[in-house]
């Protein structure tokens, strides 16, 4: 099983319509793609993010579905411009050490194959963890 976690803050100047929607962009990818068994999106409380969302995944075949699903892409070009801080990360209970790696490299695999969502991400004032691109993957 894999938890697909993320936490973000918002940039000064959106607006509470655009907030509104990229939240309920989240939460329509976790009803719209199969592969994602249970989700939440709701306040970051306990650090210096303001909003977070989680999605559990069975297995690295789902994942990629979960990457490369419209419903994500969705969020990502309604979303990712009113980012200001972004980390990503994921939590497994896959013994196999090599997991991590996986998971990273299907993250990289999708922004060697959509360079507008890499433009998208590299407009983020911080971005890290399992969905960072390139050299700043965590």
């Amino acid at each position: 099983m894999i938890h697909h976690c993320v936490r973000f803050t918002i940039k000064p100047g959106t607006t509470p319509e655009q907030l509104e929607d990229a939240l309920a962009s989240l939460r329509h990818q976790g009803e719209a793609i199969p592969s994602v068994q249970s989700f939440l999106v709701g306040r970051d409380h306990g650090g210096a993010y303001e909003w977070g969302a989680t999605f559990q995944i069975a297995d690295l075949e789902g994942y990629w579905e979960y990457l490369i699903h419209p419903a994500h892409r969705r969020t990502d070009e309604v979303g990712l411009p009113l980012v200001d801080q972004f980390v990503s990360f994921d939590i497994t209970d896959d013994p196999d050490p090599e997991t991590g790696k996986r998971i990273a490299a299907l993250h990289q695999r999708r922004f060697d194959t959509d360079p507008e969502l890499t433009a998208l991400v590299s407009n983020i004032n911080q971005y890290e963890g399992s969905a960072a691109p390139g050299p700043h993957a965590a």
